[in-house]
């Protein structure tokens, strides 16, 4: 297993340089002057290419390049252009209010999928089976903005019941973690479902219930153990998505995570703070994958046999 995992590490590197390598240039290529957009349209050139010498952004692309690859590798992602700050520290700052976020998203997304799915399984084809169902495809294919403004209406403006902006409170961050957390309880719910029923059809499950075993006794000790396995893997993937991927929820309710910063970063034409966002992201759905291959294999003693 070990040797699994260093296998997996040393690929994510290559997969990593290639993320830094499309980003960098892709911000280099685009119309603009990083340093008339730090200091404005009214100043002299020469002050311009005073701090552009200043900066590294006179030398030639290929040398910007491993300049900075060279300092990411020590964690330093350069210096924010609108902050003037180090954009490490940046994301240490604002990570914490991500963390807070996806942990309340993936516990709504987790007890809400995992319960709706097994409801859903055990009263199959009836009217609850499709209730939950259609409240999982609403989740999954409604857009995030789309119920963020739904629910901050009718929670927030009509119904005064939560803050419509803010993380300070345990309140504010109720409807966050619904509209985050909507998406994955309806992918996790229809994967529930499916594999309980999938599982019951097996040959042991007959057996246990040829035992005499009631039916709740099946479901708890036979069929959850084994149907919860990919599902337990959707999760783990989950939650680094979130950590990651709250840019439109962060933006909306105000919260100054991540996302947010890769937002402000893009409209100010921020490069080493867009940068380091996009690294950081990278870095955290690699380990997220990592995390949820290892815990499959711990799961599963036949993975840990393939392995």
């Amino acid at each position: 297993m070990l040797k699994n995992i260093l296998k997996r590490i040393l690929i994510s590197i290559p997969v990593l340089i290639g993320v830094v390598l499309i980003i960098f240039i892709m911000l280099r290529v685009v119309p603009g002057d990083p340093v008339t957009t730090m200091l404005g349209e009214h100043v002299n050139q020469v002050v311009i290419d005073k701090i552009s010498k200043e900066m590294g952004l006179d030398k030639p692309l290929y040398m910007q390049f491993f300049t900075y690859i060279s300092h990411a590798v020590r964690g330093d992602f350069g210096t924010s252009y609108r902050l003037n700050r180090n954009v490490t520290g940046i994301i240490l700052d604002a990570f914490p209010n991500t963390v807070r976020l996806a942990v309340c998203a993936a516990i709504v997304s987790w007890i809400v999928g995992i319960l709706s799915g097994i409801f859903a399984a055990v009263n199959k084809n009836n009217i609850l089976d499709r209730l939950f169902m259609g409240t999982a495809l609403l989740g999954v294919s409604m857009p995030v903005f789309m119920i963020a403004l739904v629910l901050q209406y009718l929670f927030a403006y009509k119904l005064k019941i939560f803050p419509v902006s803010g993380y300070e409170t345990a309140a504010s961050m109720v409807l966050p973690s619904i509209v985050l957390g909507w998406n994955s309880a309806g992918s996790i719910a229809r994967m529930t479902r499916s594999n309980i029923l999938e599982v019951m059809q097996e040959d042991y499950i007959r057996t246990a219930r040829a035992k005499g075993l009631l039916e709740f006794a099946v479901m708890k000790s036979h069929a959850l153990k084994n149907a919860m396995l990919p599902v337990v893997t959707m999760m783990a993937l989950q939650i680094s998505s979130m950590l990651s991927g709250a840019v439109i929820t962060e933006n909306i309710f105000g919260i100054p995570g991540i996302g947010r910063l890769a937002v402000n970063a893009i409209e100010t034409r921020d490069m080493p703070l867009l940068q380091g966002t996009v690294i950081f992201t990278t870095i955290l759905v690699i380990l997220g994958n990592l995390i949820a291959d290892s815990l499959y294999s711990i799961l599963d003693p036949r993975i840990r046999k393939e392995i």
